[in-house]
């Protein structure tokens, strides 16, 4: 009696999928393909499905398929960027739309909301996403999306995607989901009833401070997927090959790196949390957290990231950040070192973030060393 194929775990799926064998020659990794142009007829016959780069590429592809399969969607598309990949979401809106946007999201998404959609005539509107009562009294007859994050940047909140999703369906708007602090190892927001999943790749994807890419995941391969391909295409926001294939090899080590990451950040957060001189740490894996439960529902861990608040403001905040030596001040997350950075520098102008928040994308150093340094740094 024959079987149905039984779904593979995460952790194979990241090793296999995008990953067959080359066709021509039976390496094992997959090979780059740098070539900018391919063969075709002299009537522009094409010989193998490619033609420039910037329409489709061999990397491309392998890149877009593994995606798809760890997202546990139908379809991806890789950018050049994170930022590229959302723009690419919100260009999808005509003049007259309005947004909703979470109250603590990534800086570069509320620069994208100042300084560009206006002219578009997008207008968008902060809510506390954690609270549903609040964001259904928020949506309008002009709201066409929900845009969510979570675990949000740089304050760890949680929202319920399959609450936001039934919300923004029952009002005809779709749920966009930026989930680069969880990954697609720890949260699929496609399963939750999200139509559109964004992942900064640059993160913990790729994972090694060395790349720059983005990722669209989609429920459905229909109209808007085209759309947003055929956009991406004319624009050029496309992911170079080199930057394709160094993706591709980030995910097939990402559910091995993110097991590490969480067990290092629940350490490093359990430690900071009992630490006197520590005011709060924002961490779902910890039984403080007001989303804990949540979060355990939601997610298969709690994640690499944490942000922790030091008691005595900004100058103990960034005199803190300055002595540590196994953690580097730098911007970024989701890579193999560990990275702590006062957000609210960071941010200029327009920031934010509470003056005495360190955000900590904690890597994979044995964990005695990361709480060694911190303990020196915060003594």
């Amino acid at each position: 009696m024959s079987h149905p194929p039984r779904a593979l775990q995460p952790e194979t799926l990241a090793i296999h999928a995008g990953a067959e064998p080359d066709p021509a020659t039976g390496a094992v990794a997959p090979p780059i393909h740098l070539s900018t142009t391919f063969r075709h007829g002299p009537a522009g016959e094409s010989e193998a499905g490619y033609e420039y780069v910037r329409g489709a590429n061999p990397g491309q592809d392998r890149l877009e398929a593994a995606l798809a399969a760890i997202e546990g969607a139908p379809a991806a598309l890789a950018f050049a960027s994170g930022m590229a990949a959302i723009d690419h979401v919100f260009a999808e809106f005509p003049p007259g739309t309005h947004v909703l946007l979470p109250n603590d999201y990534y800086h570069g998404v509320r620069t994208l909301a100042r300084e560009v959609l206006p002219a578009r005539g997008i207008t968008t509107q902060m809510v506390d996403q954690t609270d549903l009562d609040a964001v259904r009294a928020a949506i309008t007859p002009a709201t066409r999306m929900i845009w969510a994050e979570t675990p949000s940047n740089p304050q760890c909140r949680i929202s319920d995607l399959a609450a936001l999703a039934q919300l923004a369906h029952a009002h005809g708007a779709i749920l966009g989901v930026d989930s680069t602090f969880a990954s697609p190892v720890l949260q699929q927001p496609i399963a939750l009833g999200a139509d559109i999943v964004m992942q900064s790749t640059t993160k913990y994807i790729a994972g090694h401070s060395d790349v720059l890419g983005g990722s669209l995941a989609f429920a459905q391969r229909d109209e808007r997927y085209e759309r947003i391909s055929r956009r991406r295409y004319i624009q050029g926001a496309v992911l170079s090959p080199f930057n394709a294939w160094l993706t591709l090899r980030g995910i097939r080590t990402l559910p091995a790196r993110m097991a590490w990451h969480c067990r290092n950040a629940r350490a490093v957060a359990q430690f900071l949390a009992a630490h006197p001189a520590v005011e709060c740490v924002h961490y779902p894996g910890l039984s403080s957290h007001p989303q804990h439960a949540l979060a355990a529902r939601q997610m298969r861990d709690f994640g690499g990231m944490l942000s922790v608040r030091i008691l005595g403001g900004r100058e103990a905040a960034l005199a803190v950040a300055g002595k540590l030596r196994v953690f580097t001040n730098a911007t970024s997350l989701g890579g193999v070192e560990s990275l702590i950075e006062h957000r609210a520098s960071v941010e200029g102008a327009h920031r934010v973030s509470p003056e005495n928040l360190l955000r900590v994308s904690v890597g994979l150093e044995h964990p005695d060393d990361l709480l060694a340094d911190l303990d020196q740094a915060l003594d």
